[in-house]
C-alpha cells in the first residue's frame, strides 16, 4: 500500500461543486461531521449517503481499492457494487434501519490496474441520522480482521453507552466515533433527559460531561449509581481533576480536549472489568 498523507482533512479541502452531493457549504450537519470524521481516519472507510448510495470515503479505502476513485473522496454513485457493500448484505440492510453491527473476518477482493488484491477486515457498521433521528447514511469502517465470529466480537466488545454533553455538536461527534468503535450510543444534553432514559434503558457506561445545565455532571453521576452501583462511569472535564477528587466511586476521567485513543483505552478498561454485566 502506498504512503498516505497524513495532514488534517476536512471537507472543505476538497471541490464537491461537480458531485452529486454539490457544495459542502450546504451538506447536512450530520453528513458533514460524518465526512470530517472519516476523512481522518486512520481506517479504511466508507459513507453511503442518500438512497441513491452516494458514497464518500477517505484516502486509505481509496488506496486500498486502487487509482479508480479519482481525486476526490467521493460524492458520486458507483457503477460497480463497492467490495465493502457488496460483503455487507443483511448487515447493511440492517443499518439502514437504525441497528450498528459488525462482521467480523471478511474477505473482501478489492479489482486493481495491478491485479486483485485480497483481504479480510472486520466491517463495523453504523447508522448516520439526521437530527429527527432517521437514518440518513451508514458508515462502513474496514478494521483489522479478527478472525472471529461477528456474535462473538460484539459481545466480547460491544457495550451500550449513553453520552451526556450539552454541547449538540460534540454530542453527535462522540456517538458517532462510538458508533465506528462497534458501541451502541444514546446522546442527550440534559441530565433530566439523562435520568430519564437511566431509568428505563440499561447501560454499560455513562460518559458525562463535569459541567451541565441543572444539575452538575457530578450529582447526576452519584444519583445514577444510586439506582445502578454497576454502572461504569467516565467523565469528561476542561478543569482537570479538581471537582472529581473526593468522590467515593469508581471512575475514569479525560480532560478535555482527548484524543480518540484516550477514550478507546478508557472504554477498554471498562470491557475488561472483573465480572461485567
Amino acid at each position: 500500500m502506498p504512503d498516505l498523507d497524513l495532514s488534517a482533512r476536512s471537507t472543505a479541502s476538497y471541490d464537491w461543486s461537480t458531485t452529486a452531493l454539490g457544495d459542502a457549504a450546504r451538506w447536512p450537519l450530520p453528513l458533514r461531521l460524518c465526512s470530517d470524521l472519516l476523512l481522518n481516519s486512520p481506517l479504511p472507510t466508507l459513507l453511503v449517503w442518500g438512497p441513491e448510495t452516494v458514497l464518500v470515503f477517505n484516502e486509505a479505502y481509496a488506496a486500498l481499492a486502487g487509482p479508480g476513485y479519482g481525486r476526490v473522496p467521493g460524492g458520486s454513485v458507483p457503477p460497480v457494487m463497492p467490495p465493502p457493500l457488496a460483503a455487507a448484505g443483511a448487515a447493511l440492510a440492517a443499518a439502514w434501519r437504525g441497528e450498528a453491527g459488525v462482521l467480523a473476518d471478511t474477505a473482501l477482493t478489492f479489482r486493481r490496474l495491478d491485479g486483485n488484491a485480497d483481504n479480510r477486515f472486520d466491517l463495523r457498521l453504523s447508522p448516520v441520522r439526521d437530527e429527527t433521528g432517521t437514518v440518513r447514511g451508514v458508515q462502513i469502517a474496514l478494521a483489522p480482521a479478527t478472525a472471529q465470529p461477528a456474535q462473538e466480537a460484539v459481545d466480547d466488545a460491544g457495550l451500550r453507552i449513553l453520552v451526556v454533553e450539552d454541547n449538540v455538536d460534540s454530542q453527535y461527534l462522540v456517538c458517532e466515533m462510538l458508533k465506528a468503535f462497534g458501541h451502541e450510543a444514546d446522546g442527550v444534553a440534559h441530565p433530566d433527559d439523562a435520568l430519564t432514559l437511566l431509568a428505563s434503558q440499561r447501560y454499560d457506561v455513562l460518559f458525562s460531561d463535569v459541567s451541565l445545565p441543572g444539575m452538575s455532571g457530578v450529582e447526576l453521576v452519584q444519583r445514577a449509581i444510586n439506582d445502578d452501583p454497576a454502572l461504569s462511569i467516565i467523565f469528561a472535564s476542561g478543569y482537570g481533576d479538581t471537582l472529581l477528587r473526593h468522590l467515593e466511586f469508581p471512575y475514569q476521567s479525560l480532560q478535555k480536549p482527548y484524543e480518540i485513543d484516550q477514550l478507546q483505552d478508557a472504554l477498554a478498561k471498562v470491557v475488561r472489568q472483573p465480572g461485567r454485566r
